[in-house]
Parts: C-alpha cells; sequence; structure tokens
C-alpha cells in the first residue's frame, strides 16, 4: 500500500470521525434499502452495531501504518462473519454501502483518489477477512 493510499483514507476519516454516528446511520440505512436480504444477518441494537462499525474501521485506519499487526484479529473476524452466514457477494455489499456513506460525509472531499484509496483498504481488509473464513472451513 503506498504512503498516498494511507494518507488519503486516514485524513479522510478525521474528518468523518466527528458524524460517526451519523455515519453509521447512513451506512445501515443505505446497506438495508439497496441489499434489504442482509437485514436479518442484524440482530439486537443498532446502533451499538453502529458503534461497533466505526470503532472497527478507526482501529483498522489507524492500522494501515503497521497492517501487520491487525491481519490476524481481522481474519478472526472474518471467522465469525462466516458463522453470522455471511458470505463472499456480501463484501461486494458493505463495499457500496460504505463508498456511499463516504460520499456521502465527505461531500466534495471524496475525490476519485480518495475513493480509490479506500477501494484499495476495503479490498485489502475484505480479502483478509473471507482468507479467515476460509481458514475456518477447512
Amino acid at each position: 500500500m503506498s504512503p498516498d493510499t494511507t494518507t488519503h483514507v486516514q485524513t479522510s476519516w478525521e474528518k468523518i470521525k466527528p458524524i460517526s454516528e451519523q455515519a453509521a446511520q447512513l451506512f445501515y440505512g443505505r446497506l438495508f434499502e439497496v441489499y434489504p436480504e442482509v437485514r436479518p444477518m442484524f440482530k439486537g441494537d443498532m446502533k451499538a452495531q453502529g458503534r461497533m462499525l466505526m470503532a472497527i474501521l478507526s482501529n483498522a485506519v489507524d492500522s494501515l501504518n503497521k497492517l501487520e499487526a491487525i491481519v490476524q484479529p481481522v481474519k478472526n473476524m472474518g471467522a465469525r462473519h462466516a458463522g453470522y452466514g455471511v458470505n463472499p457477494g456480501d463484501y461486494d455489499k458493505v463495499a457500496a454501502a460504505l463508498l456511499w456513506t463516504l460520499g456521502q460525509g465527505l461531500g466534495d472531499d471524496f475525490t476519485p483518489e480518495v475513493k480509490a484509496a479506500w477501494v484499495e483498504v476495503y479490498t485489502l481488509l475484505a480479502d483478509t477477512m473471507q482468507a479467515g473464513a476460509a481458514e475456518q472451513a477447512v
């Protein structure tokens, strides 16, 4: 991952953090609106789920300069998600909702370069999660 990718993601995330509660609501609203089939995977308090999502994203963004520290936790998260019924196609749905949410939250600051950086980071995280799910299935 290039230093520019890390900088774009970390700088843009700093702009999302102050509106993290709203961003989480936008994310889940969009996810469930466009992909209602994933709604049954989410049980319980969605505000708490939103806080957990934002914390996980913050940790990942903060760790971009030391990715090796989060590889195993991300794999473990992927294994847990497989247990919830998440399949590989669901990662694309989450990507679409996340990118849409970032666009809403960042407005004009969601430039093509920032979007490309987020796509790269999300793809890395999603691939790592799916590797963890595959390891569990063996």
